[in-house]
């Protein structure tokens, strides 16, 4: 299947709309080979009410990319739906408000360059034209940032943006294929939040790098998913790359 990526602005209008009326309805969501990120899996997770353990168990498997050397989670795939995703439906997405960002964006990819002056971000989209996609050409008056907006893809774009910065930290410090216990903790910190509040619990992982956390931010990350989630980059950032904790709550 061929596609094309065609660059578009904020403020150019998006002919686009997905519908249960079109003929092509969740084709898009067959033949995956699709990523998860962190906060993909968070959401997920929670959605469903399984533990990070057992969702990553059952639903994913994963793999060291190419090019960063870091363990990339997926959907585990399965020839028998015709690599389809686990939670589609013939009416759907079944896991519809806590979809993963990826799901979120399509038709439009996104890209970021940081500032090295400023490190402020600027973000740059395009459009993936797929042939079998018939939402194409509908018209709906919306600008892309505006349907942007409608795809409530803002805290998926911000976590995706912190996992940039480790992907680029571990580049500089660390090249080639993260392995051994360094791969264990970047997985754990990232993606198997769940087992890494326990040890938290525990003391254990703080006891062993030295962390002495303040009361208010132990008990927020005990129960506020997107603040562990937030320390365990950090976690991740220091342990692997010698990055002083800012120990910052969850915005």
């Amino acid at each position: 299947m061929t596609e094309e990526m065609v660059p578009v602005n904020p403020s150019d209008i998006l002919n686009f709309k997905c519908s249960s009326k079109n003929k092509c309805f969740n084709d898009c969501c067959r033949d995956l080979n699709q990523a998860l990120t962190p906060y993909d899996v968070l959401r997920l997770k929670n959605n469903l009410g399984m533990t990070s353990n057992d969702f990553l168990k059952e639903y994913t498997s994963f793999h060291y990319g190419p090019n960063s050397g870091l363990p990339v989670v997926e959907f585990k795939p399965n020839p028998a739906t015709g690599y389809a995703c686990p939670f589609v439906t013939e009416q759907g997405c079944s896991v519809y408000e806590d979809r993963p960002g990826s799901c979120r964006m399509y038709p439009l990819a996104r890209a970021v360059a940081r500032s090295r002056q400023t490190g402020e971000l600027t973000e740059f989209f395009a459009l993936i034209e797929e042939p079998h996609c018939m939402g194409f050409g509908i018209q709906t008056g919306k600008t892309v940032e505006q349907w942007l907006k409608t795809q409530d893809v803002t805290r998926h774009n911000h976590y995706n943006d912190m996992l940039m910065e480790v992907i680029s930290l571990k580049n500089r410090i660390i090249p080639g294929k993260l392995q051994g216990e360094d791969s264990d903790r970047f997985y754990l910190g990232l993606y198997d939040l769940d087992e890494f509040k326990r040890q938290i619990r525990e003391k254990s992982i703080l006891k062993n790098h030295d962390i002495n956390l303040p009361d208010d931010l132990a008990q927020k990350i005990m129960n506020d998913d997107e603040a562990l989630l937030d320390f365990g980059i950090q976690w991740v950032k220091h342990v692997l790359f010698g990055i002083k904790m800012r120990y910052q709550e969850s915005e």
